[in-house]
């Protein structure tokens, strides 16, 4: 089992910028899969930036591409998600999310960006970003 906590959540202005942090205790060595998703207000669950972590693969929702980046710093068993010129659609509880399965392919799975590729989920940190 694996337990996610994420951090760096925050208010801030369109085109600005926050790196969010999600810190994995337990048997994070085994992780095969570690993502980023957004419930907005209305909305449902947005797969936002997925990585693979045996190839280190990435992959982007549409709407976020150019924009964040999803990275993993695997000696302090932490994903990163940069996201700059943030706008305020951006707006949302942004959830860590992570998986021991063994992955098939990623055009299988959605790249990643669907809630069913996961069992295991951080409890959330808002971002709020003002025009």
């Amino acid at each position: 089992q694996v337990q996610l906590v994420e951090s760096g959540g925050g208010s801030v202005q369109a085109g600005g910028s926050l790196r969010l942090s999600c810190t994995a205790y337990g048997y994070a060595d085994s992780l095969t899969l570690m993502g980023w998703f957004r419930l907005a207000p209305g909305k449902g669950r947005e797969g936002v930036a997925t990585i693979y972590t045996g190839g280190g693969n990435t992959y982007y929702a549409d709407s976020v591409k150019g924009r964040f980046t999803i990275s993993q710093d695997n000696a302090k068993n932490t994903l990163y998600l940069q996201m700059n010129s943030l706008k305020p659609e951006d707006t949302a509880i942004y959830y860590c999310a992570a998986d021991y399965r063994a992955r098939r392919s990623a055009a299988i799975e959605s790249y990643g960006l669907s809630t069913s590729e996961y069992n295991h989920w951080g409890q959330g940190t808002q971002v709020t970003v003002s025009s």
